[in-house]
């Protein structure tokens, strides 16, 4: 696509190979609307390649010209990408104009996402509260150059590295920076002639930078839902991009008086004119009234006094997960409404309470008609929960009391019923001496050295920042549902050759070294569902004169082989009896 802002006429537009060997694109009216750089050279003929690539050649068929030198907003396999190029989002959805949303190798050989707005630009991907190396990346190279491969494969010098899901040959594909900016490897169905996603760099939409515009606000639902913040209406109703406008004025004077409006569980990230610590609310909101630059500020309900004073309010996100409430600076003539998100909309919120509709009924009705529906689900939930518990305990009642099952039993059933218990923050600070003995560190946070008040020793991982942990959760999820199973592997990985599991939930084929199929998840869940009958757990150990003898799996298979065979034996004798 070589016009992105400047479309032409569907009909009667043309493109032509001159004799003087420019490939140009013409209008209707025949104005030249792009061109290519081709003059006064042996440009012979023009070629669209198998691999998808527009080129032009001389005589001898050396390539002069090739589309693959100017990508717009896709890749196709075997397109190199290089530091000179960029990748540009479409605006909207049926909409060819340049968007806001490219993918490039910065300044410092890394390929990045970056919203680049109106008079604001912001770097989203990767993570930008990660350094290159915890982003699993390097700057150390010269060539940015990355390619996708026939198979599936992307690789970058930066050390990018993914796979599509469906992996392998014959598939057409292609990498797009698609208008919401996210980008996505895209697999075509042969079958039904669509198109279906098998990579995306971006797991949660909201975590694109600009994707609701300035003073807008983001919400997974899990798709993105926009929304304008309060007294804030759609700068362009059609278009998220372009954010939200303020329904009052607002500036410095020290005439103006102003208050603010509180926002729970929302964020604005980036755009810090400075952080304070140790502080708290009146002092942060002393600091950003006293400031002509602030516009609001974040403040953390997690129990440091920490604030964030913002100079610009864009990529609000909104979620029960923050521990973070933003207050917006507002003139104290505004009447400050409700904030209302209207998660029912794809992309087309806004902040102002809507019209009723002409339907027979009022929005008020039609709000308490929604409550009503809510009432409905939560009564149900209660029931269903209600009836699940009357059956578990009817159950309970029916072993123990029914069947009369053994005093050693009914305790093991209370053993593993109750294995399990909530520990509290202080409970958990303490056993690890306030976090202080570090034995590893993963993606979602550390994992400390604690010893519990009964002297067992525990591992305890003390998680990150909610947000973070967020987004590193759904990139195990992607990683873990692209992962095939071993019957489907064809590869030869030693990792799993080796015994994993705990003892008594392993299967004999893993001790006795005999092949390992798909059966032997199956033992494990066996053993699972026993001990739930049973009430004991199977793994453990039973000691006779405090000799450790055999596990409780090993002694049921004993005692409940021994029971078929008398019973057989029972049988065979029995029925010689009546011959």
């Amino acid at each position: 696509m070589a016009n992105f802002d400047k479309p032409v006429n569907g009909k009667g537009s043309k493109v032509s190979l001159r004799p003087d060997g420019a490939f140009v694109l013409t209008d209707v009216d025949g104005f030249t609307v792009w061109e290519t750089n081709t003059t006064s050279t042996d440009v012979q003929m023009a070629e669209l390649l198998d691999n998808g690539n527009l080129v032009l050649k001389n005589s001898s068929g050396r390539i002069l010209w090739q589309s693959f030198d100017f990508p717009t907003d896709t890749l196709v396999p075997q397109q190199p990408f290089t530091k000179s190029k960029k990748l540009v989002s479409r605006l909207g959805n049926g909409s060819y104009a340049a968007g806001y949303f490219s993918f490039f190798f910065d300044s410092d050989n890394v390929l990045k996402l970056i919203y680049e707005g109106p008079d604001i630009s912001s770097l989203y991907w990767p993570s930008v509260y990660k350094n290159v190396i915890q982003n699993g990346r390097t700057s150390y190279n010269s060539t940015r150059i990355a390619v996708l491969d026939d198979m599936g494969r992307f690789s970058s010098s930066d050390r990018l590295r993914f796979d599509a899901s469906d992996l392998g040959f014959g598939i057409k594909r292609r990498l797009t920076i698609d208008y919401d900016g996210n980008l996505r490897l895209y697999s075509l169905n042969h079958t039904t002639g669509l198109w279906k996603i098998t990579w995306e760099a971006v797991l949660q939409l909201c975590h694109v930078h600009g994707i609701c515009g300035r003073n807008g606000i983001c919400v997974n639902t899990p798709t993105p839902k926009c929304s304008c913040l309060p007294e804030y209406e759609m700068t362009d109703p059609s278009n998220w991009n372009k954010g939200c406008r303020p329904r009052f004025n607002m500036s410095c004077s020290p005439s103006e008086k102003m208050k603010f409006q509180e926002i729970p569980d929302m964020n604005f990230f980036g755009y810090d004119i400075y952080t304070l610590t140790n502080n708290s609310l009146n002092s942060c909101k002393k600091q950003c009234m006293e400031n002509c630059q602030c516009v609001a500020f974040n403040y953390r309900l997690t129990g440091e006094g920490k604030c964030h004073l913002k100079f610009a309010r864009l990529d609000g996100f909104q979620s029960p997960k923050l521990k973070v409430t933003t207050y917006l600076k507002v003139p104290l003539s505004v009447e400050t409404s409700e904030y209302i998100v209207l998660n029912r909309t794809n992309l087309t919120c806004s902040s102002r309470v809507p019209k009723p509709l002409p339907e027979p009924f009022s929005s008020k009705y039609a709000a308490k008609a929604k409550r009503v529906r809510w009432d409905y689900l939560y009564w149900f939930a209660a029931t269903i929960g209600a009836t699940v518990m009357i059956f578990i305990v009817s159950s309970l009642w029916f072993l123990f009391k029914k069947r009369d099952v053994p005093a050693v039993v009914e305790e093991g059933y209370r053993v593993i019923v109750g294995q399990f218990r909530k520990f509290s923050y202080s409970e958990l600070k303490k056993a690890t001496n306030n976090f202080r003995e570090e034995v590893g560190k993963g993606a979602s946070g550390v994992v400390f050295k604690g010893v519990l008040a009964d002297e067992r020793a525990v591992a305890v991982k003390k998680l990150e920042d909610a947000f973070l942990t967020e987004e590193a959760f759904w990139a195990e999820v992607s990683t873990i549902r692209r992962i095939n199973h071993m019957n489907l592997r064809d590869r030869n990985n030693p990792e799993f050759s080796r015994i994993r599991g705990t003892k008594g939930y392993i299967a004999p084929e893993w001790a006795l070294n005999l092949p390992v199929t798909a059966k032997v998840d199956v033992y494990s869940y066996g053993v699972v569902i026993l001990e739930l009958v049973k009430g004991i757990r199977l793994s453990n150990w039973v000691s006779e004169d405090g000799v450790e003898q055999e596990t409780e799996m090993t002694k049921f298979i004993r005692v409940f082989k021994s029971k078929i065979q008398s019973d057989k034996a029972a049988w065979i004798e029995d029925e010689w009896t009546r011959d």
